[in-house]
C-alpha cells in the first residue's frame, strides 16, 4: 500500500488558491457532510472547538472519501500533541501563536522523524501508516507532512521574518481576531491599523516564497485578501452557518 500524497501540500507550494472552512462542531457526522460541499480543505479545530484525540481521529476518518484536505489545528505547539494527532492521520498542521524563529524550528522538529525530527517512531500501531499497511511509512511520512504556524500578535509579527527564514515551514496563517485584539482593537479587524498589518504580512510572506493564509467569514474581505495573494482562505465557520441559518428560519416564524 502507497502512502496518501498531500494534495494541498502540492498545491500551496504551486500558488494554487485552496479554499476551505472550519469545522467546529467536533462531530464526524458533522464533518462528513462538511466534506460533500466541495472546499478544497477543512479545518478540525483543536483549539477552539471542544474535540480530543479521539473526536479528531473520528472526523479525519468521516473525511477518509472527501475531495476536501483535512488540516488538524493543535490546541499548543507541544511535541506531544503533534506526534498524536500525525499517528491518527492528519498530514496537515495549523500550530497557533508561533511567536518566533526557534519557536517554528522546534515545531518542524516536532513534525519530523529522526534524524531529521523528533517524531516518535511508532507507526507501526498508528492509523496514519493504515497500521503498518504502508509499505516504508516511517521513511515516506516527512515528504507528505505539511507544518502551517499561526501568526497572530505582534510578538509573531515581529518575529515574521525569522519565522519565515525556517525550512519546513510551509505557510503562515494570520490570525485577525487575536492580532486585532493584541494591536489593541478588540474584535475590530477591520480596523486600518489592522488592516495594514495583515497586508504587509501577507506580501512578505509571499516574497519568502511560503503560503499566506486567513480565516474571514466576510465574502468582500476573503476576495479581497485573496486578490492580495492569500493562497489559503478559509471563507467560513460551520458552527456560524448553523447558527445563522437555524436563527433565520425560526425569525421567519416569530
Amino acid at each position: 500500500m502507497e502512502i496518501e500524497r498531500n494534495g494541498f501540500k502540492a498545491a500551496l507550494a504551486a500558488g494554487e488558491t485552496q479554499i476551505g472552512c472550519w469545522v467546529g462542531l467536533a462531530d464526524g457526522y458533522a464533518a462528513e457532510i462538511a466534506g460533500e460541499a466541495g472546499f478544497d480543505w477543512l479545518l478540525i479545530d483543536g483549539e477552539h472547538a471542544p474535540n480530543d484525540i479521539r473526536s479528531m481521529r473520528e472526523q479525519l476518518a468521516a473525511l477518509g472519501r472527501s475531495a476536501s484536505h483535512p488540516v488538524v489545528r493543535v490546541p499548543v505547539g507541544e511535541t506531544w500533541i503533534i506526534k498524536q494527532v500525525l499517528d491518527i492521520g492528519a498530514q496537515t498542521v495549523l500550530v497557533p501563536m508561533v511567536e518566533s524563529g526557534a519557536q517554528a524550528e522546534a515545531l518542524v522538529r516536532a513534525m519530523r522523524y529522526p534524524p531529521d525530527g523528533m517524531r516518535g517512531v511508532g507507526a507501526a500501531l498508528a492509523r496514519a501508516s493504515r497500521f503498518s499497511g504502508v509499505a516504508d511509512y516511517v521513511n515516506k511520512a516527512d515528504a507528505e507532512t505539511c507544518l502551517l504556524v499561526q501568526v497572530e500578535n505582534r510578538a509573531g509579527m515581529a518575529a515574521l521574518d525569522d519565522i519565515l527564514a525556517v525550512e519546513g515551514v510551509d505557510g503562515v496563517f494570520i490570525g485577525p481576531a487575536d492580532l486585532s485584539a493584541d494591536m489593541g482593537y478588540r474584535g475590530n479587524p477591520g480596523a486600518p491599523e489592522v488592516q495594514g498589518a495583515i497586508a504587509d504580512a501577507i506580501r512578505r510572506i509571499r516574497a519568502a516564497g511560503k503560503a499566506p493564509g486567513i480565516l474571514t467569514s466576510n465574502e468582500a474581505q476573503a476576495r479581497e485578501w485573496i486578490d492580495m495573494g492569500v493562497t489559503f482562505c478559509a471563507v467560513g465557520i460551520d458552527v456560524l452557518v448553523l447558527a445563522n441559518g437555524l436563527r433565520a428560519l425560526a425569525a421567519k416564524f416569530r
